[in-house]
């Protein structure tokens, strides 16, 4: 059945409330991607989602909206903290996959040359693909419980973080309502040899160069100037936060009904947030949470050596230091005003990105004047994004934006799609050297199968919820 749709401007469109949907559903798009969604079940899940206990304001979903599991991915739902629920398929499978950007001291003008030799310092350096396992020694257990409840400051601990790592991270890199014990002995048995390790799918490193500049002040601000080498990182919890999600949505699945929870969807599977099986997935996810931001900082570390073994330079030749890093996979307690008063909502994100405008107290003073950097990574062989996020995000999408391009063809269509073709040939030819552990990922991930991210971009800037601060050309990419 399509969906009843309401423009209500040229950049968002809204599902009326019909059957069981607390709250409307909105959907930020364009006219031609609008079309393109009509009869997508994406949409059908934006509906689904609004039929949420304790959801307020809106079901939302981004300009990069698909299918996924539950929730789509591009999804936005906050509920009432107290008499709400919580979902996993609101986080997804990836728990805390999210994206750093990394500036250096080069200019592209000194590495155009060495392309091949920094992908492979990097593809060596940090292993990838399904099952790789760390570049860090394996953990005994207690020190990995240790690192489920601190984050980012577990690697800063160790050496492999400053403090300006960690007031650039959301969060500082740590949820404090983690709970290890809630993390099932598989989940830990599969995370504790994966500490820094990339994965697969549509994680990578990424190699760019700054080729345009759309916000001069912000970007000064920022550290980035035309022509800057910088290196994006995409990856999350691993095997750890896969497992997590799995046992928990089995326990999820078989409470809801105790609880007289009726949706419209089983994959949207909830408990009140309250509930001892609520309170043990927030506690588990939030460790996991925590795993993935000590991961990514891991692969920052390993980077940053690779890097400097393969140009020969110093430390401070490199210049390397964090920008930002942001999760779209989570749920994280928030204060958001509602009908002009403040309220704690648990604001699930499942491919979606926090956009927190200025002067947020949650921001690092250095920022807080600015807002919060978004970083929206693209495919592999167009652009990625770096955004900041706008006053209007707080007061239309409980401070969230896009996460990236969104798929337009299934991994399976995209295989099709590349059968007989050299992609390796076809990026080298693009500018664009990769290296990955196997073909069929490359070919799962080729530009095709994706939007146009800077068609999703504009999309948020022009619905003045978040604006481009600089494109970034990526060079050199490692996929798993």
């Amino acid at each position: 059945m399509q969906l009843e749709l309401h423009k209500v401007h040229d950049y968002l469109w809204e599902i009326p409330r019909t059957g069981m949907m607390r709250v409307p559903g909105r959907i930020y798009a364009s006219a031609p991607m609008i079309d393109d969604l009509r009869q997508d079940p994406a949409l059908g899940q934006v509906a689904n989602v609004a039929c949420l206990p304790g959801i307020v304001g809106y079901s939302l979903a981004m300009p990069d909206i698909h299918w996924g599991y539950g929730f789509p991915i591009g999804g936005v739902a906050a509920v009432d903290a107290e008499d709400g629920v919580i979902s996993p398929g609101g986080v997804g499978y990836d728990i805390n996959c999210g994206v750093r950007l990394v500036r250096t001291n080069l200019h592209y003008d000194d590495v155009a040359g060495k392309a091949e030799r920094i992908a492979d310092a990097l593809y060596e350096a940090i292993p990838a693909g399904v099952g790789s396992k760390g570049a860090i020694p394996g953990l005994r257990t207690d020190d990995l419980k240790r690192l489920l409840a601190k984050g980012a400051q577990w690697a800063r601990d160790h050496g492999y973080a400053s403090d300006a790592d960690l007031a650039h991270t959301e969060e500082n890199g740590r949820l404090a309502m983690a709970e290890p014990d809630s993390v099932s002995t598989l989940a830990c048995e599969r995370g504790r040899v994966q500490l820094g390790t990339l994965g697969s799918g549509n994680h990578f490193l990424e190699c760019s160069r700054v080729d345009q500049i759309h916000d001069a002040a912000a970007a000064q601000a920022l550290g980035v100037r035309l022509g800057q080498m910088m290196l994006l990182i995409h990856s999350g919890s691993r095997g750890l936060g896969h497992q997590t999600c799995e046992d928990h949505l089995r326990v999820i699945g078989a409470a809801a009904a105790r609880y007289g929870i009726e949706l419209p969807d089983r994959q949207l599977a909830a408990v009140p947030i309250n509930s001892p099986e609520g309170r043990a997935y927030l506690g588990a996810m939030a460790a996991a949470a925590n795993f993935a931001w000590c991961n990514r900082q891991l692969i920052m570390h390993l980077a940053g050596q690779a890097l400097q073994r393969a140009l020969q330079i110093t430390p401070r030749e490199l210049g390397f230091s964090l920008i930002y890093d942001v999760c779209h996979n989570i749920a994280k307690f928030e204060q958001h005003e509602v009908g002009g008063q403040p309220r704690t909502l648990c604001v699930h994100r499942k491919g979606a990105t926090r956009a927190l405008g200025p002067r947020h107290p949650a921001l690092p003073a250095a920022l807080r004047e600015l807002g919060q950097p978004v970083l929206i990574p693209g495919d592999m062989g167009r652009f990625s994004f770096l955004l900041i996020g706008q006053e209007r995000a707080m007061k239309e999408t409980f401070g969230s934006t896009c996460h990236g391009a969104g798929r337009v063809m299934s991994r399976h269509q995209a295989q099709r799609a590349a059968r007989g073709r050299n992609l390796y040939a076809e990026m080298a030819a693009a500018g664009v050297i990769v290296r990955s552990r196997g073909r069929a990922t490359v070919a799962e991930e080729m530009p095709a199968a994706y939007k146009d991210v800077a068609d999703v971009v504009q999309v948020m800037e022009a619905a003045g919820v978040s604006r481009r601060v600089a494109r970034l050309k990526p060079f050199a990419v490692v996929k798993g």
